[in-house]
């Protein structure tokens, strides 16, 4: 009821400006993003991550009304893997065009197995929607050993080179909606309140890390 305002932090908390910069100073030090790799590494050794496919989507989160100029529009990427548990992320502005961002989105996901991996040729499969249908894309990810699965463009001229069987597993698209549902959940990272990114960033990196710790 109250937009989740700094000034309504419970009073056994610091001050609203103490927290606004150990927020930030914790996000600079990257403190959120490796809690949530250590929850993902740890769902790794469990074998409770599936890496058989995954799914690449994006939301958009609306500046708050009001806000000034500085406080723009963001779009978060974010990459699931097959039971719906994010990966990975990107911020990125809203006027980005989502295709030119999955691959470092891709890259973005982290999860060591004893000692620094590379998970990226881990994934089989990236399942995403049709904005995302370009032939450079599929080739590049090819060459990595991973296959897009994603519906045409209308007015394709060039070959189909979906599968039918392998476009089966499209319909499985509801995971990332759900995930992207499941970050919703979350205001703060539902719509953008901070005028710097970095600490939208923070509240986006903790939503993930808390939907990592409910599958542990």
């Amino acid at each position: 009821k109250t937009g989740a305002r700094w000034r309504d932090l419970p009073k056994e908390y610091p001050s609203a400006s103490t927290c606004w910069r150990r927020l930030r100073l914790w996000e600079e030090r990257d403190v959120w993003l490796r809690i949530w790799r250590a929850f993902l590494s740890e769902l790794d050794q469990r074998g409770r991550l599936d890496w058989s496919e995954s799914f690449l989507d994006a939301s958009f989160a609306p500046a708050k009304k009001g806000a000034s100029r500085s406080a723009k529009p963001a779009k978060a990427k974010v990459v699931a893997d097959g039971k719906g548990i994010p990966l990975g992320s990107q911020l990125a502005s809203a006027q980005a065009a989502e295709v030119k961002l999955a691959e470092t989105t891709l890259e973005q996901i982290s999860v060591p197995r004893g000692g620094p991996g590379r998970p990226l040729k881990r994934l089989l499969r990236v399942i995403a929607d049709m904005a995302y249908d370009s032939d450079a894309l599929r080739w590049r990810l090819l060459q990595r050993g991973i296959v897009l699965i994603c519906p045409h463009r209308k007015g394709r001229c060039s070959p189909e080179p979906n599968d039918a069987r392998t476009m089966r597993r499209y319909r499985k698209r509801w995971k990332i909606e759900r995930t992207i549902a499941w970050l919703g959940n979350y205001r703060r990272s539902l719509v953008r309140h901070e005028h710097h990114l970095l600490l939208y960033q923070a509240f986006f990196h903790l939503a993930c890390l808390l939907i990592t710790l409910r599958h542990l």
